[in-house]
């Protein structure tokens, strides 16, 4: 590979700019930081420099620059991700020849691209006029009909299997994917929406009756090897971007509701495709942002849903807001029946998570009842220790002092009690020990010190060359040999486009990593560069008197020993 063109492509392309439209950033002095995609992670623990253009993660330790984070954010080896970068930045990458690695589910995503476009043809065609109709008189226009991809399965019960077959596609497999049962076609008469992956694959179909013929309304494709909804989030792929511009994620219960969402202009927005959130579907939804919105159906089972997701995110450490509906609405009727303002309004006044639970603990208690009221305001108390915004709780306990006419230290005591039984049980929960690595001596400190000064430290390469000075390892002799090889040949060390040039020698590789996210001095001295010299050298000497008292108690000659001898006593003198 050219490594002037990927250094040509990486100059081009800002890595805050790549990272940030994948993670929310958010800006603390000269870096930005964010929720590291690379392991289970709820505070920001991601740092990205502009000034290096490189990336570090100070709780898994994933560092990179441009390339590295695209191939492991996309899963793209890392031609794939010059080229991506490379067109993005202009840069013509003809040169670079990318072979289409084949898997095991190719085919079955051939055959799920084939059934989106021949459901499209049909409704497109004059057998899908009713069924067009339909779709306009609910609002969906020709523009969303093609954002969406939606189509049209046709009464027989056999077309798309006789369409599929006769390509090749063996019935078997349609029969196990969900596009067919019993060797016929499930879907009949249906407007067809494509349910996507992350990466905007399609791999299932939702058909949806608008004749009144006694089916049930929704049809859903069956869980297979490519699709199964606890992993997936519906509209993920397109909602990514508007996510990050409005740094903010709003989750829908269906499919139908995020496309009526986007008629009018809304499109931060993804469906659980049911009312349980998994542990996969959070990790996506932390990757579009922090700042989380639940925007469920207004019926009780919509509300429990609330309830639950809006308790899982609690205790992962996000606070998020809620859309309250008014029961039964879902976001798809509020809209056709309200509009689109008084929709935009409920997101600009969503209530924290807590506030709605609160308000929702007030129903169905009988304040007449000095039991039913006490238990209410325990409750409400409980509710209030989760909250860590202190002027919050004094508002809070405020408003129950002025509303049941309690004294404010009687529930201020009360909301500590229950503060108090928090703090103790998350400092009962098991600390789960961090593996951390081996604790290095002075001399390995010293060496990896010095190899970062010659990151940055144009001096601290050409008094290493110049004093042969020896490192202990392998890959600290291979990186410092690497480093003065590119020194020589450009003039200088970039620390991101070296990344570049030694990303296919993992050996050193995997050390430059260790080394860049360390907690080493960027700036130095000659004097504090020599210090480090002293004790590398020190530890040269170390190691050889070792080596020489070995080989002296093997030696069975006493003249050869007595050279030894003296060999040791001037490496201990310094001669």
């Amino acid at each position: 590979m050219n490594n002037d063109l990927a250094n040509q492509i990486r100059s081009k392309i800002d890595i805050v700019d790549i990272i940030g439209e994948r993670i929310s950033l958010v800006a603390r002095g000269k870096n930005l930081f964010g929720v590291c995609p690379f392991h289970d992670d709820s505070n920001p623990s991601m740092c990205v420099s502009r000034d290096k253009q490189i990336y570090t993660c100070f709780s898994c330790h994933a560092t990179g620059n441009v390339f590295t984070f695209i191939m492991n954010y996309d899963h793209v080896d890392f031609k794939t991700a010059l080229k991506m970068l490379g067109d993005r930045a202009g840069i013509n990458t003809s040169s670079i020849q990318i072979f289409k690695k084949t898997t095991k589910y190719d085919k079955l995503y051939e055959t799920y691209n084939l059934s989106v476009k021949y459901f499209q043809n049909n409704l497109s065609s004059s057998a899908g006029k009713t069924a067009k109709e339909y779709l306009k008189s609910r609002g969906i226009n020709d523009d969303i009909i093609k954002e969406f991809e939606i189509g049209l399965s046709l009464e027989s019960r056999d077309d798309l299997t006789k369409l599929l077959t006769n390509k090749d596609y063996d019935i078997s497999l349609l029969n196990k994917i969900g596009l067919s049962n019993d060797n016929h076609d499930i879907y009949n008469d249906r407007i067809m929406f494509p349910l996507y992956d992350s990466y905007g694959k399609a791999v299932a179909f939702s058909g949806r009756i608008y004749k009144d013929n006694g089916q049930n309304k929704y049809l859903n494709t069956k869980e297979t090897e490519i699709f199964k909804k606890g992993e997936m989030l519906y509209h993920y792929h397109i909602a990514k971007e508007e996510c990050r511009v409005k740094n903010s994620v709003i989750i829908m219960e269906g499919f139908m509701d995020v496309i009526r969402a986007s008629t009018i202009g809304i499109r931060n927005t993804v469906a659980l495709m049911g009312t349980a959130l998994t542990k996969e579907q959070i990790n996506l939804l932390k990757r579009l942002s922090q700042n989380i919105i639940l925007c469920l159906d207004g019926d009780n089972p919509g509300v429990n849903a609330t309830l639950s997701i809006g308790k899982t995110l609690q205790e992962i450490g996000i606070e998020p807001k809620v859309i309250p509906l008014p029961s039964p609405e879902d976001p798809d009727s509020f809209i056709i029946k309200n509009g689109k303002e008084r929709f935009i309004n409920l997101i600009e006044n969503a209530i924290n998570f807590s506030d709605f639970k609160i308000n929702k603990l007030k129903e169905n208690v009988n304040f007449r009842s000095d039991e039913e009221t006490s238990i209410y305001i325990n409750k409400v108390l409980e509710e209030t220790a989760k909250i860590e915004d202190p002027i919050r709780v004094e508002v809070i306990l405020k408003r129950l002092a002025k509303e049941f006419d309690i004294g404010y230290n009687t529930l201020e005591m009360r909301y500590k009690d229950f503060r108090g039984k928090k703090e103790e049980i998350k400092k009962a929960q098991p600390v789960i020990p961090n593996k951390k690595s081996p604790r290095k001596d002075k001399y390995i400190k010293a060496m990896e010190q010095v190899i970062y000064f010659m990151f940055y430290n144009d001096f601290a390469i050409t008094q290493v060359e110049k004093e042969h000075l020896v490192f202990e390892t392998e890959a600290m002799r291979a990186l410092s040999s690497e480093i003065i090889y590119y020194y020589n040949k450009y003039g200088e060390v970039n620390v991101a486009d070296f990344y570049t040039y030694i990303q296919d020698k993992e050996n050193i590789l995997n050390l430059y990593n260790e080394i860049l996210a360390g907690d080493y001095i960027e700036k130095t001295t000659r004097d504090d560069l020599f210090l480090y010299f002293k004790v590398i050298r020190e530890y040269g000497k170390k190691e050889e008197i070792k080596r020489l008292t070995n080989l002296m108690k093997k030696e069975v000659d006493p003249l050869e020993q007595a050279k030894i001898v003296e060999k040791i006593r001037k490496l201990r003198i310094g001669e």
